[in-house]
């Protein structure tokens, strides 16, 4: 298992261009007041750096880069979520792209474990947030944000699940990718309120500083993605091996019990005969003229 020191070697390296652009995106700080394609590409950049951090770290068609292949198309279709919502007039548009973007990620956690208990906790969470922002939303808005936020809650859940703390089952990347949904839905959840409620203090910090922290987080999800697959093939190799093995031996200890029965019963047979020959020997014997 790799150390904290060589991870950071390895991958310090490729996220330079993203804590740059990020760095950049702070120091202009351009209003959401004053859209702009200027605007909207410093915006851009940070999700742009790390759609190339997730192909450096391989990219093909191959089942061993599935979930690297769906983290890939979710920060695309994120790049077009950040570039409308620019502009008020393509909120929906943008939500759109984001909602696309949330069913690639829940697709790359997939749904084992299940946790319920976590499901529970987060789509209570849901169900207070939809309280208090719905009477805020009407027309298109009013019937796409529950859409979007059930989504954007079932890829926290499935983040959250992902993280087995209790059975010792976790990774970095996986710890990485749960902050990261937790962050996103934070970064959402302040979109909300300040829109359809109240008005945030620093809104437009707290968004994008959150916002750029979740993406990170899903973004170095797929740094050990590769190996875990083939981790996972092995073990399924092993158990599939151990099972055939266990199933042989049984097997074998099955013929060799029907042997053994058989056996006792062909010694049963020839015992309860013994009397009948030793009968009819001594009636011949006794029919024999002396």
């Amino acid at each position: 298992m790799a150390t904290p020191k060589q991870v950071l070697k390895s991958i310090g390296p490729k996220l330079v261009p993203f804590f740059k652009t990020v760095a950049i995106y702070f120091v202009l700080f351009i209003p959401v007041e004053q859209p702009s394609i200027f605007a909207m590409v410093i915006k851009c950049l940070p999700i742009l750096s790390l759609i190339a951090f997730v192909l450096l770290h391989g990219m093909s068609l191959g089942e061993e880069y599935a979930y690297s292949r769906r983290i890939l198309l979710g920060l695309i279709c994120s790049v077009f979520g950040d570039a409308l919502l620019i502009w008020d007039e393509l909120f929906i548009h943008g939500l759109s792209a984001f909602l696309i973007a949330q069913c690639f990620y829940v697709s790359a956690f997939g749904f084992r474990p299940f946790n319920i208990y976590a499901a529970t906790v987060v789509y209570s969470a849901m169900t207070i947030g939809l309280y208090l922002l719905m009477p805020g939303t009407s027309g298109v808005i009013s019937f796409g944000m529950p859409i979007y936020t059930f989504l954007l809650m079932t890829m926290v859940w499935r983040a959250v699940a992902r993280v087995q703390l209790f059975e010792e089952l976790w990774t970095w990347t996986k710890l990485c990718s749960c902050m990261g949904g937790i962050l996103f839905a934070v970064s959402d959840g302040c979109i909300g309120f300040n829109e359809f409620y109240g008005r945030v203090p620093h809104s437009q910090a707290i968004i994008m500083v959150t916002y750029y922290a979740a993406q990170l987080g899903i973004s170095l999800s797929v740094v050990d993605s590769k190996a875990s697959y083939l981790d996972s093939l092995r073990d399924n190799k092993n158990s599939v091996h151990a099972y055939q093995t266990s199933h042989s031996d049984s097997e074998e200890e099955h013929l060799v019990e029907q042997a053994v029965n058989s056996s006792h019963k062909t010694n049963a047979s020839i015992w309860d005969s013994s009397p009948k020959l030793i009968h009819r020997q001594g009636v011949f014997a006794n029919n024999i003229p002396q």
